[in-house]
């Protein structure tokens, strides 16, 4: 049996927010593989179920710095948003 190439990066909720993270990645040179289980027998998934995100093993540590940029600028958007909303 052939090594798994790719290894769990994170799990996010919300297929909208991996997808996101998704493209950011892939613009920084790095494939991401998203992975969603169904939370029922039909072609529906909810729309904040938990989402895995891989990546190839060799390009991990390349992720988790990058991912931490997206969680940094992620938060500080929410923050931005919510500072709007009291005005």
């Amino acid at each position: 049996m052939d090594e798994m190439t790719y290894a769990k990066l994170t799990e996010v909720l919300g297929r909208w927010k991996a997808e996101i993270l998704e493209s950011f990645l892939e613009a920084e040179g790095i494939d991401a593989e998203l992975i969603q289980d169904s939370l029922s027998h039909t072609f529906y998934t909810h729309a904040f179920a938990p989402v895995q995100i891989f990546v190839p093993k060799e390009k991990l540590e390349q992720a988790r710095e990058l991912l931490k940029v997206f969680d940094e600028n992620f938060e500080k958007e929410d923050e931005e948003e919510e500072e709007g909303e009291e005005d």
